[in-house]
C-alpha cells in the first residue's frame, strides 16, 4: 500500500481476527460468538487479552447480563461479568461518577467470588489490580504491601504475584500496576522507570514486558510537554535507543506478532521511528499492516485530543520509516 492510498484502521482486536468477529457480534448485542471463542481460547495470556477488548465493548450494555441469564453455570460468562463490572466502575471513577463507591464495591465482590470460583485464572487478580487505582490513598492494606526489590515503592504487590502465579509475566496484570505507579507519582516517574526495569529484567525472551520501558518513556514525554526543551530529542538519547532495540530484540523478533496487543507494536514502531532507525521501524509497521493506536501518536501532536492529527502523524511516521529500508 503506497501512502497515499494508505487508510489506517483502529480496531482493539487488531490481527486477532476471532476476536473481531465477536467484537462485532457484541456491538449487536449477540453473545454466542463471544462465549464460542472464550471456549477455544488456548492459554491465559489470550485470555486475559480477550476478555479485556471483550468488556471494553460490553460494558455500555446487557450483552453479558443475558449470557449469564440463559448460562447461569458458566466461568466464562461470570468471568466476562466482572470484566465488565470493574470496567463500569473504572469508568465511573475516571469520569467523577456519584455512584463509584457502590460500582466499585459491587466489581470488587465480583472479583472475589470469581477468584473462587475459578482459582486457576489469572484475571480476577488482574480486575483487583485494576480497581486498586480507585483506592487513591492506599487505605486498604492490600493496596499498600511492601515491594518485592529495591527502588520500588509499596503497593498491591500481593495481588500481582497472585496473577503472576496463574499466569507468569501477564502482560495486562504489570501495565495495571504500572498504572497504580503513575497513579501516585507526580514527579520525574523514576519509580515507574524502576519497575518497568525490574518487569522486563526478570521476563523471559519473547515477553511483551519488554515493551514496557517504551510505555514509561511515553508518559514521561506527555507529562514534560509544558517544558522549553527540544523535545524531539528525547527519543534519540542513548538510553531510549538501547530500549526501543531491547524491544525490538528480545520481543518482537522473538515471538508471532499475528496476535500481539496492538499498542505493543504502535509503541515499538513509535519508538523506533522516533530513534531514527527508520529500517527497523518499518519492520514493525509491517507488522502492524493497516491497524494502529491514538497512543503514542497523539502525544506528538499539539492537540491530543484530536485523533485525526494522531493519524497523520501515524500515517508519516509509517511512510518516512517505510521510505528508509535498507
Amino acid at each position: 500500500m503506497g501512502g497515499s492510498q494508505f487508510r489506517p484502521v483502529y480496531h482493539p482486536a487488531g490481527h486477532d481476527n476471532d476476536l473481531r468477529v465477536a467484537v462485532q457480534d457484541l456491538r449487536t448485542g449477540r453473545w454466542v460468538s463471544m462465549a464460542q471463542l472464550l471456549a477455544r481460547t488456548p492459554d491465559w495470556a489470550l485470555w486475559t487479552q480477550r476478555t479485556q477488548v471483550l468488556a471494553a465493548v460490553a460494558a455500555g450494555s446487557d450483552v453479558v447480563q443475558a449470557w449469564r441469564a440463559e448460562e447461569p453455570d458458566s466461568l466464562a460468562a461470570a468471568v466476562m461479568h466482572t470484566r465488565v463490572a470493574v470496567e463500569r466502575a473504572v469508568r465511573a471513577h475516571r469520569g467523577g461518577h456519584p455512584r463509584t463507591r457502590e460500582l466499585w464495591q459491587e466489581a470488587w465482590e465480583a472479583c472475589r467470588l470469581t477468584a473462587h470460583a475459578s482459582p486457576a485464572d489469572p484475571v480476577p487478580w488482574v480486575c483487583l489490580l485494576a480497581l486498586s487505582l480507585l483506592d487513591e490513598h492506599a487505605q486498604m492494606e492490600e493496596h499498600r504491601l511492601a515491594p518485592p526489590g529495591p527502588m520500588l515503592p509499596p503497593g498491591p504487590w500481593g495481588l500481582l504475584a497472585e496473577a503472576d502465579k496463574r499466569d507468569p509475566h501477564n502482560r495486562e496484570a504489570y501495565h495495571r500496576m504500572l498504572q497504580f505507579m503513575y497513579a501516585r507519582s507526580r514527579g520525574p516517574l523514576s519509580e515507574a522507570f524502576n519497575f518497568v526495569q525490574w518487569a522486563a529484567g526478570s521476563a523471559p525472551p519473547g515477553s511483551a514486558l519488554h515493551v514496557m520501558p517504551l510505555y514509561v518513556r511515553v508518559e514521561r514525554y506527555r507529562r514534560e510537554r509544558g517544558q522549553e526543551r527540544a523535545l524531539d530529542l528525547h527519543w534519540v538519547a542513548e538510553d531510549a535507543v538501547r530500549d526501543a532495540q531491547h524491544a525490538l530484540h528480545t520481543w518482537f523478533l522473538l515471538t508471532a506478532t499475528d496476535l500481539a496487543s496492538p499498542l505493543d507494536l504502535n509503541h515499538l514502531a513509535h519508538a523506533l521511528w522516533g530513534a531514527l532507525h527508520f529500517g527497523d521501524a518499518a519492520r514493525v509497521f509491517e507488522a502492524l499492516g493497516p491497524y494502529w493506536t491514538t497512543h503514542p501518536w497523539a502525544f506528538r501532536t499539539r492537540d491530543p485530543a484530536d485523533q485525526a492529527l494522531a493519524e497523520e502523524v501515524f500515517v508519516r511516521a509509517r511512510a518516512r520509516s517505510l521510505a528508509g529500508r535498507d
